[in-house]
């Protein structure tokens, strides 16, 4: 399984904008599309809300890959 960590520094990220983030998909669109599909989990569980919002210790599956969101150290927001 591939293990993406991501850094965020705001209160939380958009699935949909997520997957993008990630580069697991090309659009928050396709994001969107990805989520409908049945195919996207949040912490175990499959998430159907195109924008759900994810927050620091939550971890998203797509396929064989998790993303783990993590606090960022400083920065712009993501």
């Amino acid at each position: 399984m591939q293990k993406i960590e991501f850094g965020l520094n705001r209160e939380f990220v958009q699935l949909n904008q997520l997957l993008k983030l990630t580069g697991l998909c090309d659009s928050g669109g396709a994001g969107k599309a990805l989520v409908a599909a049945g195919g996207v989990a949040v912490d175990g569980n499959v998430e159907l809300r195109k924008t759900c919002k994810v927050r620091v210790g939550q971890v998203v599956t797509l396929g064989d890959v998790e993303i783990k969101v993590v606090a960022a150290a400083e920065g712009p927001p993501l």
